[in-house]
């Protein structure tokens, strides 16, 4: 199918750049995403109604099944589907409420629940989509009982999984990125790092995620509530308690909890491991957890620690004979009903990101920037700022770093070799700050499931965090430009950001 070419024109940012406008003007986010969906599919067919058709349908078939197999977005759906079974049978069993009297004997007021579910990511860093969902689940009934609002375990989720991930190297994030940059190395013959040693240095540099997560902690323990979120805070404490999702009045037991998520996590690490082992052996390079990292297979290790979870979680309500048949059948209901409209929404925001593909918004964008006369100084700070835009616009970290980390070495290889580094990490931070802004993001649309709170609630509420911290980043990325200092560039974010922080809570 011949669809027009917008590689060139400032039309191809008009579909993504509707349906996040729609989407924070109506807080309609399915309705947004068909709208861009529509709008997009007509504009690569020159608005003939058959091709559209036929653009359309093939692309939602493409979602399932493509290539002669099911598509691997089927093992994140069936990954939030076993994940809502699991929470389900947590609470029937009455574990989620005996987590949290236990919880209440050790967590004294809303200050240590939200703490909790912030340093959770100290033990699921290995993915964003895991750490999300599986730290909903296990923080959530908490948050709940010490009345703290949907909306804040939501940035909570969505603020310490990407920034942390992007940073560990031993996690999904971090094993793409090093493979990437041990391209980059090699096409530009960089031998003084390591692809390892290149990537501690970009972490240190990423301003962005560096100060997003630190913002968690001071937004947890200070109780810092700006924009709407303190709306949402206030309305949550009026109320004597959350909505209990704890209907059972079974007596449960903390194990019953803490088996399944162990296993979850371990199942989910110890497949990840295999996978990428034999991804490794095939390939005839020796085993190491870098490289099973590199090469594993996410989708496949993350459904497999689901179903060890559901499954271990179910042995261990037979043992104690405290639900019935009825109940189970009813939690498993229950469970796959509470993802269905997540499952919705990821379907949409993965259709609009295919048309943004094809309406080639990335590339569009990319040249943009290689076409400008830039001032070398500048070259880190616009790279941060094209990359959030990028990210905002496609809703993926992941394609932004494969577009815009050659272009950045590019343009520094050749006007600014002192910045290659610098350059490359403004491009990590700002994929990760777009990411964190965009309605039509895989990892906010999960970070919002995992709290279950409302989507637009959890947009809206995040945004003037992480555009606090995106700014501060700029004058960071501004200052390492000029100094080539990234030590220099550190210090002139956190001042930054401590100077805007005043001013927001002195408003």
């Amino acid at each position: 199918m011949e669809l027009i070419d917008y590689s060139s024109s400032v039309w191809s940012i008009s579909p993504a750049l509707l349906a996040i406008v729609l989407a924070i003007a109506t807080r309609r986010v399915l309705v947004s995403l068909s709208t861009g969906i529509l709008v997009g599919a007509l504009m690569l067919n020159n608005a003939s109604i058959l091709p559209t058709f036929i653009y359309l349908k093939d692309n939602i078939v493409s979602l399932v099944y493509s290539d002669g197999s099911i598509n691997s977005n089927m093992n994140i759906v069936l990954f939030l589907i076993l994940l809502g079974v699991l929470t389900a049978l947590l609470t029937v069993s009455g574990s989620n409420r005996a987590f949290v009297e236990w919880a209440q004997k050790r967590i004294k007021d809303r200050r240590g629940a939200k703490l909790l579910a912030a340093s959770l990511v100290f033990v699921t860093f290995i993915d964003d989509y895991f750490h999300s969902l599986a730290v909903g689940a296990i923080a959530r009934p908490v948050t709940d009982r010490f009345q703290v609002s949907r909306p804040k375990l939501a940035y909570i989720l969505d603020s310490t999984a990407a920034p942390m991930c992007v940073m560990m190297p031993v996690s999904s994030w971090g094993a793409y990125i090093i493979t990437l940059v041990a391209g980059l190395l090699t096409t530009y013959s960089i031998t003084e790092y390591t692809p390892m040693g290149a990537f501690v240095v970009m972490s240190a540099m990423n301003y962005y995620a560096i100060f997003a997560l630190l913002m968690v902690f001071f937004v947890a323990y200070f109780s810092f509530d700006i924009g709407s979120m303190a709306r949402h805070e206030k309305e949550v404490m009026a109320r004597e308690n959350q909505e209990a999702e704890d209907e059972s009045g079974v007596k449960g037991h903390v194990r019953n909890l803490v088996f399944p998520i162990l296993v979850l996590i371990v199942a989910t690490i110890s497949i990840m491991m295999y996978t990428g082992g034999q991804a490794l052996a095939k390939a005839g390079s020796s085993f190491s957890v870098l490289g099973a990292f590199e090469n594993t297979n996410v989708g496949i290790s993350l459904v497999v620690g689901g179903v060890s979870a559901v499954v271990i979680s179910t042995v261990l309500i037979i043992l104690d004979g405290q639900v019935n048949f009825a109940e189970y059948v009813r939690a498993w209901k229950l469970g796959i009903k509470s993802m269905s409209g997540a499952i919705a929404i990821l379907f949409f925001a993965w259709t609009i990101n295919k048309i943004v593909g094809d309406m080639q918004t990335g590339k569009y964008l990319s040249s943009f920037l290689v076409s400008g006369n830039i001032p070398v100084q500048l070259l880190p700070v616009i790279l941060f700022i094209l990359g959030a835009a990028m990210a905002f616009s496609t809703g993926t970290s992941w394609g932004t770093f494969g577009i815009m980390l050659p272009i950045a070495a590019s343009m520094a290889t050749n006007a600014a070799p002192e910045l290659m580094l610098p350059c490359l990490s403004a491009v990590m931070a700002g994929a990760v700050c777009g990411d964190h802004c965009s309605p039509v993001s895989d990892t906010t649309i999960l970070s919002s499931t995992g709290a279950k709170c409302n989507h637009m609630d959890h947009v809206t509420t995040q945004l003037p965090y992480a555009l606090t911290v995106a700014t501060a980043s700029c004058l960071g990325y501004i200052t390492v430009g000029f100094t080539e200092s990234g030590v220099a560039g550190f210090i002139v974010t956190a001042l930054s950001l401590l100077m805007l922080v005043f001013i927001v809570k002195k408003r």
